[in-house]
């Protein structure tokens, strides 16, 4: 999908979905299909702690009642509203951080999945965006569906009401671009379920998650030497 580089986000592309949300300080392509997003698209920026986390969850009204999540769809569920944008990543101003907590950037994730590896893998992007030969960072997360396993559903009990599907897995595409214009890809699959195993086991190339996805990552990066870049493992 092709839109105009109207937001620093988009540089490097921006995946198809079926309602693109422009966020303040983030974009997330929502899927109404699986009434949560596909993917979201964000800069870190975890330089300032001016603001403490906010809490503030709520539904995101710009999507149409039919599709979206709501507060009661994850009580008593068994599952958090896990973020796909970190709250951690955006905490320069309050408006920045209230923004994570909308339901759009949430999935059903698994507590033991959700405050432990999800939670890994995003304090080892805040590291890397901090190193010094780093400009920024751009991370993409979302989640997969193996469509041979049985799906699990949240939300109301209402036999009219279409509920949320609780994702097997969840994958995570960093792309940091250094100082001197050098441009790197780290990509995971995680499984929705506790891990105990080192975070770096779930390293896969980014040709992986398109395949799994159906959708296009960093579709702007062309030629022979990004699609080496997209076909490698690397550890993070």
């Amino acid at each position: 999908m092709q839109l105009p580089s109207i937001r620093d986000e988009l540089r490097y592309g921006v995946p198809a979905a079926d309602q693109i949300l422009f966020n303040r300080y983030y974009v997330l392509g929502y899927s109404y299909y699986f009434r949560q997003a596909k993917w979201a698209l964000e800069i870190v920026n975890d330089s300032f702690d001016d603001v403490s986390r906010l809490n503030n969850f709520r539904p995101d009204y710009r999507i149409p009642e039919m599709y979206r999540a709501d507060l009661v769809d994850y009580e008593k569920s068994g599952y958090d509203r896990g973020h796909l944008v970190s709250s951690a990543n955006q905490k320069e101003v309050q408006i920045q951080n209230s923004e994570t907590f909308l339901l759009s950037n949430m999935s059903p994730q698994l507590p033991d999945f959700n405050r432990g590896i999800w939670k890994n893998l995003e304090q080892k992007v805040r590291a890397l965006n901090r190193k010094k030969s780093i400009l920024e960072t751009y991370v993409i997360s979302g989640p997969i569906f193996y469509f041979d396993k049985e799906v699990t559903c949240i939300g109301k009990e209402d036999a009219n009401e279409v509920n949320i599907p609780v994702p097997h897995a969840f994958f995570k595409s960093i792309l940091s671009e250094s100082k001197t214009g050098a441009i790197k890809m780290y990509s995971f699959i995680l499984p929705n379920v506790e891990c105990t195993q080192e975070l770096n086991e779930f390293s896969v190339s980014t040709r992986k998650i398109e395949q799994y996805t159906g959708i296009h990552l960093w579709e702007n990066l062309v030629g022979s030497k990004m699609n080496r870049e997209k076909k490698k493992i690397r550890k993070l």
